[in-house]
């Protein structure tokens, strides 16, 4: 397996643990009964609960241009060192943004979006190139 397509799959699996934390947290507020309906009328998460809810989304927002750009790299058999390097910084980035976006720390998160968003960069760089 390329490196890439693993770092791909540690990103999705990022993507589906990020969604255990706040669901098990609105879980335990508003009990099961709530939660296994069908959640209409939920009050909007506050606190670390919002952001680790907010962290989940921009997680699937991200990582559906960066499997569209490491697919395409490996379509068009441009594989390389900058793609590997461009999946590390997206995936590193990623875990680097959800925890500082769930701890709360404004200007880390940014960060940490900054370097995700250059990994995809520079994957897009390598497939025009």
């Amino acid at each position: 397996m390329n490196s890439e397509f693993l770092l791909l799959a540690l990103s999705a699996l990022l993507c589906l643990l990020l969604v255990l934390p706040y669901a098990t947290a609105l879980t335990l507020k508003l009990g099961l009964p709530v939660m296994a309906g069908n959640r209409e009328g939920l009050p909007e998460p506050t606190g670390w609960i919002g952001r680790a809810k907010r962290a989940h989304m921009n997680m699937l927002e991200n990582l559906i241009p960066f499997a569209a750009l490491v697919l395409a790299a490996h379509g068009m058999g441009k594989l390389g060192g900058l793609t590997l390097l461009g999946a590390q910084l997206f995936f590193w980035g990623r875990i680097a943004h959800a925890a500082t976006y769930i701890a709360g720390i404004p200007y880390a998160r940014t960060a940490g979006f900054f370097i995700g968003y250059v990994g995809m960069a520079l994957i897009f760089i390598n497939i025009v190139r």
